[in-house]
């Protein structure tokens, strides 16, 4: 290898900001000289996070806007986009990937190491629940499943190009070695913990907070539900799909704030009572910036959070997705809550934070062979 190596990320979207979009920018942190390529972006919404930032979309870019806001719509491009990235001038290649950048093709030669947030949810264990939301019709939907099921012959099929895996998880290790027959190590993402003197400046202005993407898995639905039932505060940040229909769902007792900026989201955090995450994710960074704050979480036992959450320590469980099982542990939070230690939870979100993911990833790109 040569002494000084040319590094290239590849990121599959960047047209929002979300957990994905923050571990691709701690990775610009560590190679600033690396491009960035990506299948579309949204330079209106992600270029104050990028300044300076060489960020080299795909042909895709190239189609009118009513289209590229639409890129479900692009599904049988996308293999292309991402196969047409030329990266022959480049030693390593990182990925950041939860669909398609981890399909690029590369030298022979090339080390290409994939930071992987999940195997493709849409063509494994979301892929009924993606066409259902859809709502295509019978025939569309046919021709649909049949797309899915080409896509995820080809997505088994690149994952082969992958040189080494990192994954955010247990349970995204998990799904690698089972849809990819693929080893992976895990180095948790990077999250944003507030400092010693803010979380010190905490308090509890009596709400629970929920900070997520609107969108049907994450389950909002059901906490509003199980809220509305309590007629205990809560206050929704977030943006999504299912906004309009959570406004209507909420009762007065339930705040739907839409998105708000980094300040204004600590602001809610610093100030909850406890924080609510109702659906499966395969990691999940917002429980964890939670607890940066010292707050006691509530999350659905399944995915990332089994890892995060550490019972009765740093929050709790439920185990059926319904209101009154969510309900029923909103209660057993509150029966708790003079039982939790804020500063026991701090320092367990301190095992996720931005500089051990600078350090574990760093130290994993030295033995696979980088040269700085």
């Amino acid at each position: 290898m040569n002494v000084y190596m040319k590094v290239a990320l590849v990121h599959d979207y960047l047209i929002r900001m979300g957990g994905a979009e923050r571990v691709l920018l701690e990775l610009r942190n560590l190679f600033p000289e690396a491009p960035i390529y990506t299948l579309l972006y949204d330079k209106e919404k992600m270029g104050k996070y990028l300044e300076g930032a060489d960020v080299r979309a795909s042909f895709l870019e190239k189609f009118p806007k009513f289209l590229r806001n639409r890129h479900k719509h692009l599904l049988p491009l996308l293999p292309i986009a991402a196969e047409s990235f030329d990266l022959r001038d480049f030693d390593l290649v990182i990925s950041s990937s939860s669909a398609f950048a981890k399909s690029i093709i590369t030298r022979p030669d090339t080390i290409h190491v994939c930071y992987c947030h999940s195997p493709s949810r849409f063509l494994w264990d979301w892929n009924h629940e993606y066409i259902r939301d859809m709502h295509l019709g019978f025939v569309r939907s046919a021709l649909a499943k049949i797309l899915v099921n080409y896509l995820r012959i080809w997505d088994k099929s690149s994952s082969k190009r992958v040189d080494y895996w990192i994954a955010n998880s247990r349970a995204t290790r998990d799904k690698i070695e089972k849809y990819y027959r693929q080893d992976a190590r895990i180095i948790y993402p990077p999250v944003k913990l507030p400092s010693f003197n803010e979380f010190l400046e905490a308090q509890n202005e009596n709400y629970f907070l929920i900070i997520s993407q609107l969108t049907p898995y994450k389950k909002i639905d059901l906490a509003v539900e199980a809220f509305n039932k309590l007629k205990l505060p809560l206050v929704v940040i977030g943006q999504g799909p299912q906004y309009q229909k959570l406004l209507k769902l909420a009762a007065p007792n339930i705040h739907i704030l839409g998105w708000k900026g980094e300040k204004e989201k600590n602001m809610y955090l610093k100030n909850c009572t406890a924080f609510i995450f109702a659906g499966e994710d395969d990691f999940g960074m917002a429980p964890v910036e939670a607890m940066g704050w010292g707050k006691p979480v509530l999350a659905f036992r399944a995915g990332g959070a089994c890892e995060t959450v550490l019972e009765g320590a740093t929050g709790e469980f439920f185990d059926d997705a319904t209101p009154e099982v969510l309900a029923d542990g909103v209660r057993r939070l509150r029966d708790n809550l003079l039982n939790y230690s804020p500063l026991v939870i701090r320092k367990w979100a301190e095992k996720f934070s931005e500089e051990k993911f600078r350090q574990e990833i760093m130290d994993f790109m030295k033995k696979v062979g980088y040269n700085s």
